[in-house]
């Protein structure tokens, strides 16, 4: 009788202690490869760093730029700053310095801003797919439709969404008791790969990430592809070829960065769901790579694409001799 009572009380001191400080391990499997990793990283924040610094500035500081379209891509570089230095650094710090203690708080920071973020860059993507529809759609109409006020309140509605869903997940992590592990695989902190190490039932956890997933990021992508069947029908009757052309060619750069989001995260998720077989590196590889490319390649196709920024960035660099 005492033996199963000194069990029982041992089970709940156990069950009672919760983990406050967490260990991200960076890449398991590849560790003597981090420092090699650490350099795509590195380069890849960089140029986010430098090539969305520069739109900003640009976009803000010339005047004939203060158009809807400029105004979105200007809040689009703004998140991919965000989203790449809240997990870059990080990863670097634990391929460089072996830094991968994190406090509980400070994971479900990291967490917060990194989703939220994200989710706010899949509105802005949605916002953008609006904007290209009514100039191709309603061109007489543009600038009375899209003004600068109306273009406050949908950033502010944009960011307001991402919070608001995301903030209940901190109260459903904070009620959890991390008593199982305190090693978390990765290069920074997911709400699941989190919550899986507590001992109480995360069914709600799980079934809330799900329910934000779908009314964000699953109805942005829904959302953007009608606007774009609705923009390709607008197109193809049109009378001019060239008008046809034109405007399938303003629509190009932010096709190619809906791909560039959205391809990697579903290819993530689809892994993650079926890939049982695929080596864990992979997996945290391929959810650096939602996290690294976009904020890279987004300034770099907007500078290529759009004849506006690339003669203000080659004004800027080489400015012409009088």
């Amino acid at each position: 009788m005492y033996s199963v009572v000194f069990l029982d009380m041992m089970t709940l001191n156990h069950t009672s202690v919760s983990h406050t400080i967490f260990r991200l391990l960076g890449i398991p499997g590849l560790e003597d490869q981090h420092i090699w990793i650490s350099i795509p990283f590195f380069i890849s924040y960089a140029i986010a760093l430098f090539g969305n610094s520069l739109v900003i500035c640009i976009i803000l500081t010339k005047r004939n730029l203060h158009e809807p379209m400029y105004l979105f891509l200007c809040m689009l570089a703004g998140a991919d700053i965000v989203l790449s230095t809240c997990t870059v650094p990080q990863a670097l710090a634990i391929f460089w310095f072996h830094a991968g203690e994190i406090s509980l708080d400070r994971c479900i920071t990291q967490f917060f801003i990194t989703h939220s973020t994200f989710m706010s860059e899949s509105g802005i993507l949605l916002v953008m797919a609006f904007d290209r529809y009514i100039a191709i759609c309603f061109p007489l109409r543009y600038s009375t439709i899209l003004t600068h006020t109306l273009i406050g309140k949908i950033g502010v509605t944009i960011f307001l969404r991402s919070y608001c869903t995301i903030f209940p997940i901190v109260f459903l992590l904070k009620r959890l008791n991390f008593c199982q592990n305190n090693i978390i695989p990765h290069t920074f902190c997911e709400h699941i790969g989190l919550a899986k190490y507590a001992c109480n039932d995360i069914r709600v956890n799980i079934w809330y990430g799900l329910f934000v997933l779908m009314s964000t990021v699953v109805l942005d992508a829904l959302l953007i592809f009608i606007s774009y069947v609705l923009i390709l029908h607008a197109v193809f009757h049109m009378s001019s070829q060239d008008a046809r052309h034109k405007a399938l060619n303003t629509c190009g750069s932010h096709v190619c960065i809906i791909i560039l989001f959205y391809g990697p995260a579903i290819f993530t998720i689809l892994t993650q769901r079926f890939g049982h077989h695929i080596p864990p590196h992979i997996h945290i590889l391929l959810a650096n790579v939602c996290v690294l490319a976009p904020p890279m390649l987004n300034p770099v196709i907007y500078g290529i694409k759009t004849k506006q920024i690339r003669e203000q960035v080659a004004h800027t660099f080489f400015p012409k001799q009088k």
